[in-house]
C-alpha cells in the first residue's frame, strides 16, 4: 500500500502524484495507491491521512511524501513504524511557511486555499527533531531546488537511504526517470 501526501497548496493532481498512481495503475496495483486532497490544516490533514491507513500492516505501507508531505510523512512514518519516501521534503516548515498565512488559491485549481497562523503550531506539534530508525527512510533532494535547501535535508534524513540529485528543481521535473527506485522501496515490483 502506498499512501501519497502532496505538498502545500498541491493536490493529487500534481505531477509527482499523477506519475505515481498511472505507474501503479499499470502494473495492476491502483486499489493499493491512495493520493487524498490534504486540507490545509495540518492537524486535518493527518487525521484525514491516518484514517486511509488506520488498519494497514506498517510493513505493508509506505508512505510517500513532497515537500510539506514528506513532513507529514516523517510525523507519519515514526508514528506507525512504516517506511517513508521524502521528495524534497520540508524541514521545518514553521518558518518557511509563516510568510504564507492568509487566503491565496491552490495550485492545481481556482479553489481558494487559507492557511491560518493557528496552523503554524499545528505544524510544530508534528515536528520530528531526528527520525528514530534512518533505515525506514529514502530521501530524494535535488541540489536545485528553489524553494528549500537540499542540505538540511540531506543533514535531517542522515543515516538514511538517500538520492542527491545534482541540478533539477523543487518539483523534481524529471521526476520518472527515479520512480522505478522510488517503486522499488516501496516494495512495488
Amino acid at each position: 500500500m502506498i499512501l501519497y501526501l502532496h505538498g502545500f497548496r498541491s493536490s493529487p493532481s500534481s505531477m509527482k502524484a499523477r506519475v505515481t498512481g498511472q505507474r501503479m495503475a499499470e502494473l495492476g496495483r491502483a486499489a493499493e495507491f491512495i493520493c487524498p486532497q490534504l486540507p490545509a490544516s495540518p492537524k486535518l490533514a493527518m487525521e484525514l491521512a491516518c484514517g486511509l491507513v488506520a488498519g494497514v500492516d506498517p510493513a505493508a505501507l509506505t508512505i510517500i511524501g513532497s515537500s510539506l508531505g514528506g513532513y507529514y510523512a516523517t510525523w507519519m512514518a515514526e508514528q506507525l513504524g512504516c517506511r517513508a519516501v521524502l521528495l524534497n521534503p520540508a524541514v521545518v516548515p514553521m518558518l518557511d511557511l509563516d510568510q504564507h498565512v492568509g487566503v491565496t488559491t491552490a495550485y492545481h485549481s481556482d479553489e481558494p486555499f487559507e492557511f491560518k497562523r493557528e496552523y503554524i503550531e499545528q505544524l510544530r506539534a508534528l515536528a520530528v527533531p531526528q527520525v528514530s530508525r534512518p533505515q525506514r527512510y529514502f530521501l530524494v533532494a535535488c541540489t536545485g531546488d528553489e524553494v528549500l535547501d537540499y542540505r538540511d535535508m540531506v543533514a535531517h534524513y542522515a543515516g538514511a537511504r538517500q538520492k542527491v540529485v545534482q541540478g533539477s528543481d523543487h518539483a523534481i521535473s524529471e521526476y520518472a526517470e527515479y520512480l522505478d527506485e522510488v517503486l522499488e522501496y516501496c516494495g512495488v515490483k
